[in-house]
């Protein structure tokens, strides 16, 4: 490995570590999301100022990045609808579950929301829903900008998309391991399992960053990546199946049939594209 590339992926994670140890802080400390507003939205501001000073320092404009103009309403809505549609088959599949078990109660739309002593139940009030909404947002401007527009746009300028794309999920995935990691240190979760969730989440969340990745690569701007994003978020924090032995008992099941279905439409779509370069519509190469 060149020293060139050694600065460019060095680069990427004294950014990513700046960024990680903002995260810690609110978790660990802060612990916003334990809080009336119920998201972790302070670190993820700041990440964005980071995004826009590490991006302007290496000469990248927000277009570069992927916050391009051209059919941003387009790509958004797109996202949105396709994540619908993938949540739509999800849920079904987790009702008829439920149902066959003779459990199925009710769907129910609600914010769940905390305390500083833990949480206080399912709140409908439209405030509620607001912050929910703004820190999704929030959220999904923040991490797509970071891994899938500045870092995929750095480190792009020495190794291949698809390699590229990888370290940045392999990041993405490690990003996530921040909740079982404090459950662990509260005392909530044992040893084994901070490892069994901190692994699980590292490779699930690891393979949905590389799916956004494919899907920023295929229309050449970050907004779909982010529509999608959004509604993976938003959805399973507000639309709750009931059945008569709790809430979202299969909540995993959802996520994972999902992740799945959509992981195999985006790489066909892809891998369909590679096939018919002067349709694909990205950065880099795809080798």
């Amino acid at each position: 490995m060149s020293k060139k590339k050694e600065r460019v992926l060095s680069a990427v994670l004294f950014v990513y570590l700046l960024c990680f140890v903002f995260r810690c802080v609110e978790y660990f400390v802060l612990r916003t999301d334990e809080t009336f507003w119920s998201e972790a939205f302070i670190h993820k501001l700041i990440g964005i100022v980071i995004l826009l000073i590490v991006g302007k320092s290496y000469g990248f404009s927000l277009t570069e990045i992927g916050f391009v103009k051209r059919r941003a309403l387009r790509s958004l809505s797109g996202g949105v609808i396709f994540g619908l549609c993938i949540f739509v088959l999800a849920y079904g599949a987790e009702i008829m579950i439920i149902l066959m078990q003779g459990k199925l109660e009710a769907l129910d739309l609600y914010v769940s929301a905390y305390s500083v002593n833990g949480a206080v139940g399912a709140q409908t009030g439209v405030l509620f829903f607001a912050i929910c909404i703004a820190g999704n947002i929030i959220n999904v401007v923040m991490e797509e900008g970071i891994f899938r527009g500045l870092f995929q746009k750095m480190l792009e300028k020495k190794y291949s998309f698809l390699k590229s794309a990888a370290i940045g999920s392999v990041l993405f995935g490690l990003w996530h391991v921040i909740a079982p990691a404090r459950s662990y240190y509260d005392g909530e979760m044992s040893l084994n399992g901070f490892i069994a969730n901190a692994i699980l989440l590292s490779v699930t969340s690891g393979l949905v960053g590389f799916q956004f990745a494919l899907i920023t690569k295929l229309t050449g701007n970050l907004y779909m990546a982010m529509g999608y994003h959004f509604v993976n978020n938003t959805i399973v924090n507000m639309l709750h199946v009931i059945s008569s032995t709790g809430a979202d008992e299969l909540m995993t099941v959802r996520i994972a049939i999902a992740q799945s279905v959509s992981f195999v439409i985006v790489l066909t779509w892809f891998l369909r594209a590679k096939k018919m370069p002067s349709r694909g519509a990205g950065q880099g190469h795809t080798e």
